[in-house]
């Protein structure tokens, strides 16, 4: 069992930067890959971004590639996602999420574990 706990949302200007976090709860969160998501009102769950338990690749949808950055720091079970040059269209809540079914899930489906959500929006 993994819990997750996000934090770091808020509101910025279009240009802008935000960290979110994902504390996770649990001994064995170096065993799953971490992935964001987002969901904007209305749309779908929408990947974002995702690290296999080492932290040493990362995988981006194409609109956050080159903007975002995911990383880990395993030893206090914490993935971050630094969030660079926001745009308006970034606006969403987003969420955290943990599998074991693969080290660049992206598909929602195939993630077991997720937070609450935080809220990021950005004002043009």
């Amino acid at each position: 069992q993994v819990q997750l706990v996000e934090s770091g949302g808020g509101l910025v200007q279009a240009g802008g930067s935000l960290r979110l976090s994902c504390e996770a709860s649990g001994r064995t969160f170096t065993s799953y890959t971490m992935g964001w998501f987002r969901q904007a009102p209305g749309k779908e769950h929408e990947f974002v971004a995702v690290t296999p338990w080492s932290g040493s690749t990362t995988y981006y949808a194409g609109s956050v590639k080159g903007r975002f950055t995911i990383s880990r720091d395993n030893a206090k079970n914490t993935v971050y996602l630094q969030m660079n040059n926001l745009k308006p269209e970034d606006t969403a809540v987003y969420y955290c999420a943990a599998t074991r079914r693969g080290d660049y899930a992206e598909l929602r489906d195939l993630y077991d574990y997720w937070g609450q959500g935080t809220q990021v929006t950005v004002s043009s």
